[in-house]
């Protein structure tokens, strides 16, 4: 979470509102040196009122991904049993986070938010993003053997165990393709995709996160042809 201040309290407070019947729920706030706009001390506050709430300082952390890769060794290291991935600022909506749990009780290891499955929907973005998300995913699918409509949505819940394995292979990609990566390791487990709707809180796409993309995404490919892409 980051310079999320205007709508930060709002989205804790509803991500929780979902979770009220669930026993034990957890929720991890991370924060690194991008955050300028006060959220952070903002949600300290608010840690005090809210004893599920926990608020992850990260300075060391470099790129986007090291703040998902802190926020799920904090979730392991609180042995939570089920965790769960979302975007702040109303990207992800909170409303569909009950899915999630009724999904992960059928005994699935992991369970994938998509935005193109049936009744899944992808809203405010250029046309560039809707179609780089679209047909990455056609690509990946043929070059991994996955078989996920939507290979880079970041909405998803896992089983401790399913994310442990997953990042003892190790996560090399610095970009937002770090959520292929996940989910090609994940092509053996038992997996489901539900629809998500999901609103587009950037317009950009910068060069160096594609470049990212396909250097990853060939590098996976090999893994595949030596059949080390599993966990």
């Amino acid at each position: 979470m980051a310079n999320e201040r205007s709508t930060a309290v709002e989205f804790v407070n509803s991500v929780l509102q979902q979770c009220k019947n669930f026993k034990s729920v957890k929720f991890f706030a991370v924060f690194d040196n991008t955050c300028k706009d006060g959220s952070f001390d903002l949600l300290k506050e608010l840690q005090n009122k809210l004893p599920q709430l926990n608020v992850v300082w990260a300075p060391e952390n470099k790129c986007v991904v090291d703040a998902y890769m802190r926020g799920y060794q904090q979730a392991m290291d609180e042995d939570c049993d089920w965790i769960l991935e979302i975007d702040a600022g109303f990207s992800h909506q909170p409303t569909e986070i009950p899915q999630f749990f009724d999904k992960m009780a059928q005994g699935y290891d992991c369970v994938f938010g998509s935005r193109f499955c049936k009744g899944g929907k992808f809203s405010d973005a250029p046309i560039s993003r809707y179609l780089i998300s679209r047909w990455g995913s056609v690509l990946t699918n043929l070059l991994l053997g996955t078989k996920l409509k939507d290979m880079t949505s970041g909405f998803e819940m896992f089983t401790s165990a399913a994310l442990r394995k997953v990042l003892d292979k190790g996560i090399r990609s610095r970009g937002h393709f770090f959520q292929t990566e996940i989910k090609a390791y994940c092509r053996n487990l038992r997996t489901a995709e539900l629809p998500i709707h999901y609103r587009t809180p950037s317009q950009n796409v910068n060069a160096a996160v594609i470049m990212d993309a396909f250097i990853n995404l060939f590098r996976l490919f090999g893994k595949r042809l030596a059949g080390n892409l599993q966990v």
